[in-house]
């Protein structure tokens, strides 16, 4: 697992980006650049390039956040988030600890998990199929 001081954080991700990743930030609702994004290819994690998600598993939500029914096997951690008042789990990179959202089960999308893995577009880089 990679280990870096705030200081070297800081010096590697943008503020928001640096929000998001180390300070469990969200960003704003229908704001992040990937969340209307449906190309192919894979979403890696903006503080390390671990692969995440890949964008076969990602679909439209409608709740302003990239959607996606699964993570890569080993790409991320859950934990308990009890933040806010509200009792989540939320996804951290296994390689970097960076917050990249929160997972939801049982919602009723159509989806071969039924989870909703609600991930903030600061805390991802795409990278299209050649």
């Amino acid at each position: 697992m990679i280990q870096k001081d705030e200081s070297e954080w800081r010096k590697i991700l943008s503020p928001s980006q640096f929000a998001v990743l180390r300070e469990k930030n969200t960003e704003a609702p229908f704001s992040g650049e990937y969340d209307g994004l449906y190309a192919d290819g894979v979403y890696v994690c903006a503080a390390c390039g671990q692969v995440l998600f890949d964008s076969k598993t990602k679909f439209d939500a409608q709740c302003g956040w990239p959607s996606f029914y699964d993570a890569q096997p080993g790409s991320v951690i859950f934990t308990q988030d009890e933040s806010s008042g509200l009792s989540r789990t939320g996804v951290t990179c296994a390689n970097c600890g960076g917050h990249l959202g929160h997972v939801f089960d049982g919602e009723g999308f159509s989806t071969p998990t039924d989870k909703r893995y609600c991930i903030n577009s600061l805390s991802l880089k795409f990278t299209p199929d050649k």
